[in-house]
């Protein structure tokens, strides 16, 4: 699918924090445009910025200098609450789904959040399990009745639910195994190259790299294309 455009952008974006002994830039000047229709991989060892600099295109936190701009607009200038409700999904490694709500009730509830009706909010959320690879039996099962892999799928069924188009996946792969890693990060792939997704996962697993259409490289706070 020919969807590439620039939908997020980094420029000279800073972000640091201090304690009683220093102050640590943990982002140092990054500067990087994503497009839409493409798949990222950013990598990097424990405390090398990756994290910090999720945080920052989920608008989770804002840069001290610099910017972080979504389709033009920096999100120090617009409600972040909404982007963060509509424009950009996270996807975390613990899953975070709701464990007193179904499957089908976790992937509508941002559907419901944004005042769909129950009718046409289950009808959505079918279409998103479906595009997970998952089929109606799933639907009224509880978060603790699923595998890893699955749990996984309906963080992802949620995110989509949510309409972003920007996925962002926080070491999506890390309590997984090595099979269910790999279909995880295919159907990540399929969403971007099939369905014009902008997909960021942040790891520490170098294998994923290899999926990536580019591997933006985390060291001291600084970003290395390669």
């Amino acid at each position: 699918m020919e969807t590439e455009q620039r939908i997020l952008e980094l420029d000279n974006t800073v972000y640091e924090y201090s304690n009683k002994y220093q102050t640590v830039k943990a982002v140092n000047g990054v500067s990087y445009e994503f497009q839409k229709g493409r798949f990222y991989a950013i990598v990097g060892k424990s405390g090398s910025g990756k994290t910090t600099l999720l945080s920052l295109l989920a608008g989770l936190d804002v840069p001290k200098e610099g910017s972080v701009s979504y389709m033009g607009k920096s999100t120090k200038e617009m409600d972040r609450d909404r982007y963060r409700r509509e424009d950009v999904s996270v996807i975390y490694q613990d899953f975070n789904l709701f464990p007193l709500l179904t499957v089908i009730e976790n992937v509508m509830y941002p559907l419901q959040l944004k005042g769909m009706n129950e009718k046409q909010a289950w009808q959505t959320a079918t279409k998103k399990i479906n595009a997970v690879g998952m089929d109606e039996k799933f639907y009224k099962r509880f978060p603790s009745m699923l595998s890893g892999g699955e749990q996984q799928r309906v963080a992802i069924a949620r995110a989509l639910a949510s309409g972003a188009q920007i996925i962002l996946a926080d070491e999506p792969t890390g309590n997984l195994d090595t099979e269910n890693g790999k279909n995880i990060i295919g159907i990540l792939k399929t969403l971007a190259h099939d369905e014009g997704y902008c997909v960021i996962v942040v790891t520490h697993d170098l294998g994923i790299s290899a999926d990536a259409d580019e591997v933006l490289s985390m060291r001291d706070g600084k970003l290395v294309i390669g």
